[in-house]
């Protein structure tokens, strides 16, 4: 794609929404800022681009957690908006319009959408039999029913997988199952429901998916979709729901998913309606309009197959690519509430620079789907060497001597007007890194110029000149090209430090830091008395940061194990024999192969070499761990637990996890480990 500026691009950008039910945090920030960066760079390489947004604001989680509160959700909704908004801006993310799905523009588009796809034959109704609250009078998602397992005996597991063993059934399967909600007994009750016929798009989404609209990694996985068979996507929810009812069916509420994405549309019209853009020129289907999407590989089935189908059928455009990110670890695991790297955007910002965040997270960030991890110590080295001890120290070493020897003003004439020559040249190659969301290869770029900037002054030495009577013309021309070379690199991490370049700006007195702007030279230029632009990170901020975002569990925890009956007073639970415990054979074994479930919410497919065999294992660790981090790595498993038939295929065995509030912890021995070894 050309990054001519010569010839704008239309382009419409959105993040995926995020749900109107809880603070936003690190994790969800990464994505916000990878965002917000390529829609500057686009807007400063001079191409009309709008970027929004809105809170996800419907489902019975909102409705539910607004009834504990006693407050309307409405008024739920409408406080958590404020608050994600007011963290989205002090981390720099700036929408052109941020909305909410809870709105009549998305109830426009969401019935306009669904009676397009009905009125084409893509809508099918057929009844099915789900689990009933009888005393708050709603069906029951899979997540709101817990009993025990059927498989293992363990009390207080979810209606669809044991977290303990990793066996899936069906919430009727359940022994002693009750609402997570109530706490009543469920009843099955029968209901007709609403279904999206995904399978009648099946050809048109493979060569959509095969046609460069997702990463290479994305479009491998879904292809394993279609290998099992696209599936009708149920779309309706019985009432009571906080949601938009289904045209000509009373009681039916279109499920939060079908109207998130057309979300996405609706704050678009919101913005199209305020500011006079062609709406239909972006979301028609001839449109020459570019239109991009950046979400979490979590949800990529929902953007990736859902919504390009619904797009397609109702006679829309579909997107021109949905880019795909990895997830946020911090010091190499998962985020942690115990260990205070859970951590918030509110908590984050009292402590420390929103900056350094979106640097590091462009220094660290590719196009592709991996994980990114925020190591601490790393974190605070690599913003200290590069924004304060290279980019920050190339103005501050120069301008003194501006002001003393040019009064103010720049040299009239160039010094180096070759090297000065280079760094605007280079502009070129980082702005195709930045267009393919190579952030970490364009960063790595500015900060050779940065060095190569810092060589060039630490080699001819001002300061040792300026001591030197009759050598102040050569002195303020050598600090003219360090601060024109200064320029450069601001012009380049203007999309990444936005609030630092805004600084920069006023410093050169420039009216723009746009990308074109570098192609002048400063010459006779004024500029203003130089301010420290970026302060250093410093370690004890980090730590009360950690401190203060720990969070004390251990009274949540009593709760939760007074009602586990006779054993909660025994933080062990139930004793076993020695020799009960020798028969049970653990085994080294490496994860050659993880894959997602397909239907399965938490489990994922492994399987293990232990050595010269190898064993499938179905694991409940989806929520902690995406397959690609999985393989290659070591874990421990019992290897003579009897094969045990599940709806997925045979288990052969079972790894070792640890659980706790925080999530899943899959068990790894140390380095030096083999497959196949006996753990003694």
């Amino acid at each position: 794609m050309s990054n001519s500026t010569s010839a704008p691009r239309k382009i419409l950008v959105t993040s995926a929404l995020p749900y109107a039910n809880g603070s936003i945090h690190l994790g969800h920030l990464l994505e916000y800022i990878q965002t917000d960066i390529w829609v500057r760079f686009q807007k400063s390489r001079g191409h009309e681009c709008h970027y929004v947004c809105a809170d996800d604001a419907h489902g019975t989680a909102i409705m539910l957690r607004a009834e504990q509160e006693g407050i309307s959700s409405e008024a739920l909704i409408e406080r958590v908006s404020k608050e994600h908004q007011a963290d989205f801006a002090t981390f720099g993310v700036a929408f052109d319009n941020y909305h909410s799905t809870h709105s009549e523009e998305n109830r426009y588009y969401s019935e306009l959408i669904y009676t397009r796809l009905r009125d084409a034959g893509h809508i099918a109704t057929r009844d099915i039999e789900q689990m009933y609250d009888p005393v708050k009078g709603l069906f029951l998602a899979d997540r709101f029913i817990k009993g025990t397992c059927p498989k293992c005996k363990t009390p207080d597991q979810y209606g669809d997988n044991c977290e303990a063993c990793g066996a899936t059934y069906t919430p009727a399967e359940l022994i002693d199952p009750v609402s997570a909600i109530s706490g009543a007994t469920p009843e099955v009750r029968s209901s007709t429901h609403y279904f999206f016929k995904l399978p009648d798009f099946a050809d048109f989404l493979k060569q959509w998916t095969r046609g460069g609209h997702v990463q290479t990694q994305i479009g491998n996985k879904l292809q394993e979709w279609f290998e099992s068979g696209l599936n009708e996507w149920d779309i309706s929810r019985d009432a009571p729901y906080f949601g938009f009812e289904i045209p000509d069916a009373p009681g039916k509420y279109f499920y939060v998913w079908l109207d998130a994405p057309i979300g996405y549309l609706a704050s678009f019209k919101n913005l199209c309606d305020r500011t006079g853009i062609d709406f239909d020129a972006y979301w028609r289907k001839d449109s020459e309009a570019e239109v991009y999407h950046f979400i979490g590989k979590d949800i990529v089935y929902f953007h990736a197959l859902f919504w390009p189908a619904m797009l397609h059928g109702a006679d829309f455009r579909t997107p021109t690519a949905v880019n795909c990110h990895g997830f946020v670890t911090v010091n190499g695991a998962k985020m942690s509430k115990s260990r205070g790297t859970f951590i918030k955007a509110a908590t984050y910002a009292e402590f420390l620079n929103p900056e350094y965040l979106r640097y590091y997270f462009a220094a660290k960030l590719t196009s592709r789907v991996d994980d990114l991890d925020l190591n601490l110590e790393d974190f605070a080295a690599r913003v200290n060497a590069d924004l304060v001890g290279k980019v920050v120290n190339i103005a501050s070493r120069c301008a003194g001597f501006v002001k003393k020897l040019g009064d103010g003003r720049l040299s009239a004439h160039c010094a180096e007007p070759e090297l000065v020559a280079r760094f605007i040249a280079a502009g070129d190659a980082i702005a195709e890194d930045f267009e393919a969301r190579e952030f970490g290869r364009a960063v790595r770029k500015i900060m050779e110029l940065a060095d190569e900037a810092n060589t060039y002054i630490a080699d001819k030495e001002p300061w040792a000149l300026a001591k030197q009577a009759g050598r102040e013309q050569e002195v303020l021309e050598i600090c003219s090209v360090g601060i024109n070379l200064f320029r450069q690199l601001m012009v380049y991490l203007a999309p990444v430090v936005p609030a630092m370049a805004e600084q920069a700006r006023e410093f050169l007195k420039l009216g723009s830091l746009n990308w074109e702007s570098r192609h002048e030279v400063l010459l006779d230029h004024e500029i203003a008395k130089f301010k420290p632009l970026m302060t250093r990170v410093e370690r004890d901020k980090i730590d009360a940061m950690i401190e203060a975002s720990k969070e004390d569990l251990v009274e949540e925890q009593k709760l939760k194990e007074a009602a586990k009956g006779p054993l909660a007073d025994d933080p062990i639970g139930e004793r076993i024999a020695f020799d009960d415990f020798a028969k049970v054979d653990l085994r080294i074994a490496r994860i050659a192969k993880a894959e997602y479930v397909e239907g399965a919410d938490k489990l994922l497919q492994l399987t293990l070499d232990l050595g010269g065999e190898t064993r499938n294992v179905f694991a409940g660790i989806r929520s902690a761990y995406a397959p690609e981090a999985l393989e290659g790595r070591l874990t421990v498993m019992v290897a003579n637990l009897a094969p045990r038939k599940m709806r997925f295929g045979v288990s052969e065995g079972m790894v070792l996890a640890a659980g706790n509030d925080d999530g899943i912890y899959l068990l790894s021995p140390d380095s030096g480990a083999e497959p196949g070894q006996r753990v003694r």
